[in-house]
C-alpha cells in the first residue's frame, strides 16, 4: 500500500506429477495401465508483474495495484517484506489457479480400460445432418458486474462515484482544511489542529497497515472500508489500533501529532482502490 500512501507510496509454481489413486478394494495388483496428463504452465503476462525501482516499498507497490501487501508478499515468497533489490521481478496479481492434475483412475484386475478425465458414451450413436440439428438458444446479456468487471478501470472519478449528502465517510477530527486535495502533487488534504487531538475512523473498516515506513507520511494508519475504498491517516503522534483490527466509524484510532511534519496536522486521503479522489467530495459539508 506505499505508492497508495506515498502515492501513498509479484511466483514459480512447481509441477508435481500426479499421483495415481489405487482401488484399494483389489486384493491383487492392479494389471490395467494409468495415464495422467501434466497440468499445463501458465504463460508470463508482463502485466502481472512490477520492476523494483528506487524508493519503492512494499506497501507503495501494493497500493499503486490496489492489492494487500501482505498478498504481494505471499505470491513472491517474501521472507522479508523490507528487503527489495532494484530491478527485481515482483507479481502484483493473483496467479492463476494452476489446473488441477487429473486423477489417474486404476481399475481391478480383469476390466477392460484404464481411463483419466476421460467419458464413456453408452448407447449408440446417431448421425444427423447438420441441417437437423435443434438451434443454439439465444446467448443471455451479460450481467452489469461482469460488465463492469471486464471494463478497462478508469482513474477518472465518474459521477456516479460521487456519494450523496448522506456520505458513509465522517470528518477524522475537527479543524480547519489547511491543504485541499491537489492531484499529482497531493493526493489528500491537511487538517489542523492540536497535538493529542483525536482522531477517529472516518468508516467503518479494518486495519491494513499501521506504522512509520512511508518517508513524508510520519507515523500511519490505512483502513479498508466496504466498495473498494481506502482512508489514510498520516502524521499521528499515537496509533491505538492494530493491524487487522476491526474499526466502527467514529472509534479513535490515533492521536493528532506532527511525526514526519513541520506542524501538527492530520493528513486524510480517501481511495477507490488505487486511485485518490478528493475527501472533501465525500465528508459532510
Amino acid at each position: 500500500m506505499l505508492a497508495a500512501a506515498a502515492a501513498i507510496a509479484a511466483g514459480c509454481a512447481t509441477q508435481r506429477a500426479p499421483a495415481p489413486v489405487v482401488d484399494g478394494r483389489a486384493a491383487k495388483p492392479a494389471a490395467a495401465r494409468s495415464a495422467a496428463k501434466t497440468a499445463p504452465v501458465t504463460p508470463k503476462s508482463a502485466a502481472d508483474f512490477y520492476t523494483v525501482k528506487r524508493g519503492d516499498t512494499l506497501y507503495s507497490i501494493a497500493q499503486e495495484h490496489g492489492v494487500d501487501q501482505r498478498e504481494v508478499a505471499q505470491w513472491n515468497g517474501l521472507d522479508d517484506p523490507t528487503r527489495l533489490r532494484i530491478g527485481q521481478q515482483l507479481r502484483v496479481k493473483p496467479p492463476l489457479a494452476s489446473a488441477s492434475a487429473p486423477v489417474a483412475v486404476v481399475e481391478p484386475e480383469g476390466s477392460a480400460t484404464a481411463q483419466v478425465g476421460t467419458a464413456r458414451i453408452l448407447g449408440r450413436v446417431e448421425s444427423r445432418p447438420l441441417d437437423t440439428l435443434p438451434p443454439l438458444p439465444p446467448r443471455a446479456p451479460a450481467k452489469p458486474e461482469l460488465a463492469r468487471m471486464e471494463a478497462p478501470a478508469r482513474v477518472e472519478l465518474e459521477k456516479s462515484a460521487v456519494p450523496s449528502a448522506t456520505s458513509q465517510f465522517i470528518w477524522p477530527v475537527k479543524g480547519k482544511v489547511l491543504a485541499e486535495f491537489a492531484e499529482p502533487r497531493r493526493k489528500g488534504i491537511d487538517i489542523d489542529g492540536k497535538p493529542g487531538d483525536p482522531i477517529v475512523a472516518s468508516a467503518p473498516g479494518h486495519v491494513t497497515y499501521i506504522g512509520s515506513g512511508i518517508p513524508g507520511m510520519g507515523k500511519l494508519v490505512v483502513l479498508k472500508h466496504d466498495n473498494g475504498f481506502i482512508t489514510v491517516y498520516a502524521h499521528n503522534r499515537n496509533i491505538l489500533v492494530k493491524e487487522k483490527q476491526a474499526v466502527a466509524r467514529g472509534q479513535k484510532i490515533a492521536e493528532l501529532g506532527s511525526t514526519d511534519s513541520e506542524r501538527p496536522k492530520l493528513h486524510f486521503q480517501i481511495r477507490k482502490g488505487a486511485a485518490a479522489v478528493d475527501p472533501l467530495l465525500y465528508l459532510p459539508k
